[in-house]
């Protein structure tokens, strides 16, 4: 981490086992090691009336492992090595929230989904989202379409009102003319995905070294966020449902959000040492296969005119959730590096990863470990060329319940380019001093930050955050004594994004959905300790 992780050229290290597996072949003794990472976080939102900051100090174990050598009597092949490490592929410890001042309300962002939610891309209709004592709208018993979750919800909280009837029915929200107000948002992010690595190499007439790795991967991501809303002059369904009222609306949405699961990967790298003062590196990471499953659900809280209160939740306060598999994309990586003398390295990294090519698959048979919200990603299908079974005709109509999912991926996400560089100088032949630059594009395609597409979200959620650029400067000293050794490193990293309340109106001249921009800053300081034999 004090050379920004441009390691992929050099090896010797446990960390290098998660990014070119071929680094295990470098070793010639046996290693056991621990990393610890105290993270200071902060958050920075711009957007009128003001900044809001927020802070928060994280202390993780970053990775502890070990790599055993067998030396075998041959010139040829040396040794042969083996290694056992966990890693924190990535920590999603975060929290950020600000207020900013309104042209538009979330209420009919939700009436707008209301109006085009319903069978055929038509009006859900007011007796979708109606409980009875005999009709549940969240799991309708009666066979007929099942509204979006969020439609129901907007409903019961009286954040849209209803007009006309059957077809002709159309959603209105809170903010028309006349309305003013603010919004206010928080959203507090943790979990992380933790890596369990069996690595195995070893190295060829200390010219070519290779290495194999074997990831197990559990994924844990939970989002609580709220979304708040203080308008005066706002729409507010009167006692009869068509009707409206003028007056004041304070209402917050909260919402919680879960994805968890397990996979596997498999990774496999060389490194060529032609000559002792350079080095080459190349890794290939396939794709992270994983089994998951997302929870969900959403309240409102409701003050209306000063006095009239109360609150909502949805599906009766029970989440939903859904079993699904997830493909995460592949990853390439070239290295290369420098030694000069005795005394001076000089690394690069170039990581090229296509996230348009994540994908969603159905987790079992229909129907089977699913409790769905029926809205966006209804299952749909689609007339498909490729080959049928023998006897079956040439093309059929498949089944594939996240083929939107799939599509809007391929619609908002584009490759990204990471560049690592970084130098160690030894000082003493005991002491060294690091430095290091990394640079990750963003993963987010241009026309989706320009508010060029509509996007659509997971669960009860409507906001969501694009990323753009991420910079890491990072410096770091290390000690190597005949058995023990000791590193630190000082990492920075800073990452502009913007947060959307919801998706905004892609038609021309449209009013823009509440944003705001923001500065997530980290710095850490990481401590590396081990021992070798």
């Amino acid at each position: 981490m004090g050379m920004a992780g441009a390691f992929g050229a050099l090896g010797g290290d446990l960390s290098t086992l998660s990014q070119n597996p071929a680094g295990i072949g470098v070793y010639r003794s046996n290693d056991i090691g621990v990393t610890v990472d105290l993270d200071f976080q902060k958050s920075l939102a711009k957007a009128a009336p003001g900044e809001t900051s927020l802070t928060q100090t994280k202390f993780l174990l970053n990775n502890i492992g070990g790599v055993f050598t067998l030396r075998l009597p041959s010139a040829t092949i040396p040794n042969i090595n083996f290694g056992f490490t966990y890693n924190k592929g990535a920590s999603f410890n975060r929290q950020y929230g600000g207020n900013i001042g309104l042209q538009n309300s979330l209420s009919n962002y939700i009436a707008g989904v209301a109006n085009t939610g319903g069978p055929d891309g038509g009006p859900v209709y007011v007796g979708d989202v109606t409980s009875t004592s005999n009709f549940d709208p969240y799991f309708p018993n009666d066979g007929k379409f099942a509204a979006p979750w969020l439609t129901i919800l907007g409903y019961d909280g009286y954040l849209t009102t209803p007009s006309g009837e059957g077809e002709d029915t159309q959603w209105f929200g809170q903010w028309g003319n006349g309305t003013t107000g603010t919004g206010h948002f928080r959203v507090q992010e943790k979990g992380s995905q933790d890596e369990y690595n069996i690595a195995f190499g070893g190295n060829i007439a200390n010219v070519v070294y290779w290495g194999m790795n074997f990831d197990i991967v559990n994924f844990n991501y939970t989002q609580n966020s709220y979304w708040g809303e203080q308008l005066d002059n706002a729409y507010i369904p009167g006692a009869n449902d068509s009707e409206t009222v003028r007056t004041s609306a304070n209402w917050t949405m909260h919402n919680y959000y879960n994805v968890s699961g397990s996979g596997f990967n498999y990774q496999i790298g060389l490194i060529f040492k032609p000559i002792q003062e350079f080095r080459l590196g190349l890794a290939f990471h396939t794709p992270t296969w994983y089994n998951m499953t997302e929870t969900y659900g959403a309240n409102i809280d409701y003050k209306y005119g000063g006095t009239e209160t109360g609150s909502t939740t949805t599906n009766n306060g029970s989440l939903a959730y859904n079993d699904m598999c997830f493909r995460t994309p592949m990853k390439l990586i070239a290295s290369a590096a420098g030694v000069i003398g005795s005394s001076f390295i000089v690394s690069l990294d170039y990581e090229w990863t296509p996230y348009n090519k994540m994908k969603f698959s159905q987790a079992g048979s229909y129907g089977t470990g699913n409790n769905w919200d029926y809205g966006y990603d209804d299952p749909w299908y689609y007339w498909s060329s490729s080959p049928a079974l023998p006897g079956s005709k040439a093309s059929s109509w498949d089944y594939d319940e996240f083929y939107n999912t799939n599509q809007d991926i391929k619609t908002y996400y584009q490759s990204t380019n990471t560049i690592r560089i970084g130098a160690e100088y030894r000082v003493t032949p005991n002491f060294s001093v690091r430095a290091g630059y990394s640079y990750v594009s963003s993963p987010v395609k241009n026309e989706v930050k320009n508010g060029q597409e509509f996007v659509y979200t997971s669960g009860t959620l409507t906001n969501y955050r694009l990323d753009n650029e991420t910079n890491y400067v990072t410096l770091g000293l290390g000690y190597r004594g005949s058995h023990f050794y000791a590193d630190l490193a000082y990492v920075y990293k800073n990452m502009q994004s913007e947060y959307h309340a919801f998706t905004p109106d892609t038609a021309p001249g449209a009013v823009p959905s509440p944003q705001s921009k923001l500065s997530l800053t980290n710095n850490q300081l990481v401590l590396t300790a081990g021992y070798r034999f």
